[in-house]
């Protein structure tokens, strides 16, 4: 896939991603950024359990992104969420 394909994947199953997980976005770079690493980690949780990875800016990545980027957000809520002193 094309750099400019990964941003766009990246920026779509971040913002889907953001609405599952906390109802809001995290502002579009983050998201960007969130949706990139969450479709790694997609591609990897899948072909863990025997399916594809991240193939292209199709529906099945999307999907894949949008599972790994719920993962990564769920982790990255757990180690920098609010904390009250």
């Amino acid at each position: 896939m094309s750099i400019l394909a990964w941003i766009v994947l990246g920026l779509i199953a971040g913002f889907i991603g953001s609405k599952i997980v906390n109802k809001s976005g995290e502002g579009l770079v983050l998201d960007i950024v969130l949706g990139i690493v969450g479709a790694l980690v997609g591609g990897f949780i899948f072909t863990a359990f025997g399916g594809s990875h991240v193939t292209g800016l199709n529906v099945y990545s999307l999907v894949v992104a949008v599972i790994g980027t719920i993962v990564v957000l769920v982790v990255y809520h757990a180690l920098f969420g609010r904390r009250s002193l």
